[in-house]
């Protein structure tokens, strides 16, 4: 064999070798990054919610005086929102908060002239607006999970994944009581 195909084998050896691995990383930080954005796109979404909700509330309180309760559980979920540090503690508060929503939006029902308002129209259809990108942004985050994940699982992306510390990554998972319908109560 000659000295030169000798000397290519080695480089095309030397290629494969480092660049496997070179690849692999890569793209496990691409996937990573795309997931964070992700995670990032939710918690945009569920701040618009939040600063939505206010006016919503404020609007909704001029006509319904007695139904007190509602209003002190939305601005629980919300401080608890704010303060989430995981996506499973950010989970189980907007669900939290997505449950007080909906007794909110049953209570209005009582309200003929409130749901004519033509503010809380507005503040409904933006939030409705809100919902659904947060609905889109939470598959959106489970896409970019899924794949950072196979990838980080898969030969021989898993060798680079546990040599450099690439961590698995939670999906965002709904609470165990979000699967509940709220209960409204309009007799208390």
């Amino acid at each position: 064999m000659r000295k030169s195909t000798k000397i290519a084998i080695i480089v095309v050896i030397i290629l494969i070798v480092v660049g496997i691995p070179i690849s692999s990383y890569n793209n496990l930080v691409s996937l990573e990054q795309t997931a964070n954005s992700a995670s990032s796109n939710i918690d945009t979404q569920l701040q618009r919610r939040s600063d939505l909700i206010p006016n919503l509330v404020n609007t909704v309180k001029g006509y319904a005086t007695q139904e007190k309760s509602i209003f002190t559980d939305i601005a629980n979920a919300r401080s608890r929102l704010s303060g989430a540090t995981n996506i499973q503690d950010q989970a189980d508060a907007d669900n939290q908060l997505s449950s007080s929503l909906s007794r909110l939006l049953a209570i209005v029902e009582n309200y003929p002239e409130l749901k004519s308002n033509q503010n809380f129209r507005d503040l409904s259809v933006q939030l409705e607006g809100t919902e659904n990108r947060i609905a889109i942004a939470r598959q959106d985050y489970n896409t970019a999970v899924t794949n950072y994940n196979t990838k980080r699982r898969s030969f021989p992306s898993n060798i680079v994944s546990s040599l450099f510390g690439f961590q698995e990554k939670p999906l965002y998972k709904a609470s165990e009581g979000s699967k509940e319908v709220p209960s409204v109560d309009f007799t208390k």
